[in-house]
């Protein structure tokens, strides 16, 4: 494996970090929009309570990848604690997000869809280094 590669997948250096979340973030994100079509268009599902399954099987993907891919240290032994600390990152996120959206839009006068991009590009930060510092980040004595 060339070295440059071998450094993206395995190195712990924040920067490399961000950039597996990216990724990790995408996926998650399809798994999300994926399960909330899924849900609402051929199971009959009603929308809202579809987006509320969908976001936690999109949280739940983002979680495993976020250990399998991302980070490679853990500050809890409890599998079940981290996450539900993970989760209520995510719904602070997703409080974010709302809060984000609704100031862009009814404040700023923004379109909704620029909105959602600089709010998305903003909790993503929120969500990694909340992540990142909260769980997943061993203080080392020096």
């Amino acid at each position: 494996m060339p070295k440059y590669l071998e450094k993206l997948l395995k190195s712990q250096d924040t920067l490399f970090q961000l950039m597996r979340y990216g990724f990790v973030g995408g996926v998650a994100f399809v798994a999300d929009y994926a399960s909330l079509y899924a849900f609402t268009e051929w199971l009959g599902v009603q929308y809202l309570v579809s987006a509320a399954l969908a976001f936690i099987i999109g949280l739940t993907v983002n979680y495993i990848l976020s250990n399998l891919i991302v980070f490679a240290t853990h500050r809890l032994h409890n599998r079940w604690l981290e996450f539900a600390i993970f989760a209520i990152i995510g719904v602070v996120g997703l409080g974010l997000n709302e809060l984000i959206m609704y100031c862009a839009c009814e404040l700023v006068g923004l379109h909704y869809m620029l909105a959602k991009l600089i709010s998305t590009g903003l909790v993503f930060f929120w969500n990694f280094f909340a992540r990142k510092l909260t769980l997943f980040y061993k203080h080392t004595d020096k």
